[in-house]
């Protein structure tokens, strides 16, 4: 696709190595807009990927103002790739709007709710200490300091999902034969969302540091494996221990899982975007299942590639918590359209989103640790 603009990005400066992909949707005709949960619960043309990026570019050119509503926008995205897979040219539209959300920080005109984020990261930092040494404790004699393998449950399962993180760590020690170690830092995703690149490479090189004298680091929550992996990579910051996604390495173990009965009716599998879309992760989390539920799992009825977010990422439930409350509903009427059940997850936001909307939702770290007989 030729340039259409030679204007420099003078007003955003930060953005001019975005400008391909920010032109590329400019001058799109849209195609992706229906892949997009946020413009599909609120109905704005300036939701949807088109309008956000253009948006960004208009801010970055000054052919549109930079305003705070302007800037909102960006936040308007949970990173889920969606609109990625409905391009014909792959754009990559979550990843440069991150870094938006990062030049419009320099610009003041971060919103409220995502400088509170920023403001709070260092509690929230102390907070993740605090919760993975609770889960260590649970973990009891399958915890080591300085075991070779360390785990990195992720922020969001010590948050909110304390019991399923215990279950990742003991299906880790489980299938590594010895005791883990669990890791006490935040890998920094929330000051990326958040709208601060710098903060966050700094954390994550934070992270590298609290895993040495590590082999490898197996990563349960796949956003924090994304940042590592992606994020983090493309700024520069590698961790010295292999990163590898515990979901994996039980796939690979397949003879070690038992069948276990954790559900009445259907199980209906949801892919997290980060997994899925993000990581490349299909097959893995549904050979786990079919394995444990001795049958594959039932499917919504978008899935693999084109499955839906359920609201929960890129900071949506703090910046535009109704938006965020109606993509998980509409996930849940999926659901329930295609016979209900129970929905198993890989992703601890995703699984309190749904918890929180009242459906019946396991996570995928519960059902290994079961099958493993570590719980």
């Amino acid at each position: 696709m030729s340039r259409p603009d030679d204007r420099a990005l003078r007003h955003l400066p930060t953005l001019e190595a975005q400008k391909a992909a920010l032109e590329t949707c400019t001058f799109c005709p849209k195609l992706c807009r229906s892949a997009c949960p946020v413009s599909n619960a609120e109905p704005r043309e300036s939701l949807t990927p088109w309008g956000k990026m253009s948006l960004a570019y208009g801010a970055a050119t000054g052919s549109v103002a930079r305003t705070e509503d302007v800037a909102q926008t960006a936040w308007a995205c949970t990173g889920c790739f969606g609109c990625r897979e409905h391009c014909d040219h792959r754009n990559e539209v979550g990843p440069t709007l991150l870094d938006a959300r990062d030049a419009y920080r320099a610009a003041d005109l971060t919103p409220p709710a995502a400088r509170g984020v920023l403001a709070g990261f260092d509690a929230h930092a102390r907070d993740t200490v605090a919760r993975a040494g609770i889960v260590a404790d649970r973990a009891g004699a399958k915890v080591a300091a300085g075991a070779k393998t360390a785990v990195l449950v992720g922020c969001a399962y010590l948050s909110r999902a304390q019991d399923e993180a215990t279950h990742a760590v003991l299906a880790a020690a489980e299938l590594e034969g010895a005791p883990v170690s669990v890791v006490d830092a935040c890998c920094g995703l929330p000051l990326l969302h958040a709208g601060d690149k710098a903060r966050f490479l700094a954390q994550a090189a934070l992270l590298d540091d609290a895993t040495k004298g590590a082999e490898r680091v197996v990563v349960v929550d796949p956003g924090c494996a994304v940042a590592l992996r992606v994020y983090a990579r493309a700024g520069g910051v590698t961790t010295r221990a292999s990163v590898e996604l515990l979901v994996e390495l039980a796939a690979a173990e397949l003879v070690r899982l038992s069948r276990v009965s954790f559900a009445e009716g259907p199980v209906r599998y949801h892919d997290p975007c980060q997994l899925g879309r993000g990581l490349g992760v299909y097959e893995a989390p549904r050979a786990v299942l079919t394995r444990a539920l001795g049958r594959a799992p039932d499917e919504f009825f978008r899935k693999r590639e084109d499955a839906r977010c359920s609201g929960a990422g890129g900071l949506l439930p703090v910046t535009m918590p109704e938006v965020a409350s109606a993509t998980t509903r509409r996930r849940i009427d999926d659901h329930v359209e295609r016979g209900g059940g129970t929905i198993v997850t890989a992703c601890a936001s995703s699984l309190s989103r749904f918890r929180g909307e009242g459906a019946e939702a396991i996570d995928l770290s519960t059902v290994l640790a079961r099958a493993l007989g570590a719980v």
